[in-house]
């Protein structure tokens, strides 16, 4: 089955080829005039998303030498919402016109089963990490559509923490690559940063923690960087990616004990960061990372998820199928 994946949930308008061997194609169009600004600006978003869909698309397709899939996977939320409807406007609309099927796919989905494309996927049971910019949450995935959160965030994703204190640090935006690469030339005990509520041991087991938060960290980075001595900007960002990576860890190797898998699967943006990355393999564990250049969203791990739900009997999806701002996954 040759699937035509799309993505448009936020600020990278891409598109992709997949099939039984692997991805054909893969193509991204990332939207850099949001870096004056400081974010994403949704409806500068959505305006890119309908300038661009088209030609990524033939790109893709011709890439991977296919006039006609036979589906469509295209991402229906969660995200920005007019952003969402691009893509799964131009899906609905081009499932019409070649008469092929379409399937939803939830974006984060795409993100907690990416690993699943790597050479020798695992088999489930496994754990599987989503971090990036809006998302950081720790599954147990049981199946296809079986998911269980174990642990997330109850306030800041990781890479809106790191995009707050590369603005402490004036690097920028997006922040989480400006403060990655900063953090490499600093030293990270010069400074002392919180671990939010590491893991408790409880007759000798370690008992995994249902939340993560990164507000307070964030802020702690706040009080070094505007306290009077002034502080070397390479230690600030080493001492608060250590922070970051220990806490991840933490949560990550405290949910394989309690639950005995021994495979995480890493998706999502800032799986792209080298601390986190070096982090999770120095844990023993088999680690499933994507190449880096998947880590950002991309077509396709959805096209890869709407292929899987299609080929394990999932209906495809009628014209009535609307965008999800929310929407947890295996949530239907």
């Amino acid at each position: 089955m040759i699937v035509l994946g799309i993505e448009t949930s936020c600020d990278e308008t891409a598109a992709s080829v997949v099939d039984g061997s692997g991805v054909r194609s893969d193509e991204i169009w990332s939207q850099s005039l949001h870096s004056v600004y400081g974010g994403v600006v949704p409806e500068l978003a959505s305006r890119a998303h309908a300038q661009q869909i088209v030609p990524v698309v033939r790109a893709a397709l011709a890439k991977a030498g296919v006039t006609r899939p036979d589906a469509i996977a295209v991402t229906a939320g969660p995200g920005l919402m007019g952003a969402v409807l691009v893509g799964l406007s131009f899906a609905k609309g081009a499932s019409i016109g070649w008469g092929v099927p379409w399937i939803a796919v939830n974006h984060l989905e795409g993100h907690l089963l990416s690993g699943l494309m790597e050479a020798d996927p695992p088999q489930f049971p496994f754990l599987s990490l989503v971090v990036s910019g809006g998302h950081t949450t720790l599954y147990r995935v049981d199946g296809l559509g079986q998911y269980v959160v174990i642990s997330e965030t109850v306030d800041d994703a990781i890479g809106e923490a790191y995009d707050k204190v590369a603005r402490l640090l004036g690097l920028g935006y997006p922040g989480g690559p400006a403060v990655d690469q900063l953090a490499g030339m600093g030293s990270a005990t010069a400074i002392a940063l919180p671990r939010p509520r590491l893991a408790r041991v409880v007759d000798g087991a370690r008992q995994p923690v249902d939340d993560m938060s990164f507000s307070g960290l964030k802020t702690a980075v706040r009080t070094v960087v505007e306290r009077g001595a002034a502080p070397i900007p390479a230690d600030v960002a080493a001492a608060f990616q250590r922070a970051v990576v220990e806490v991840i860890v933490d949560r990550v190797t405290a949910a394989s004990q309690a639950f005995g898998i021994d495979t995480v699967l890493v998706g999502g943006g800032v799986a792209a960061n080298s601390g986190i990355r070096a982090g999770l393999l120095n844990t023993g564990l088999r680690v499933v990372l994507p190449p880096k250049a998947r880590c950002t969203d991309n077509a396709s791990m959805i096209a890869n998820v709407g292929r899987l739900h299609l080929l394990a009997g999932a209906q495809p999806c009628g014209l009535v199928q609307t965008a999800k701002a929310r929407w947890q996954p295996g949530a239907g």
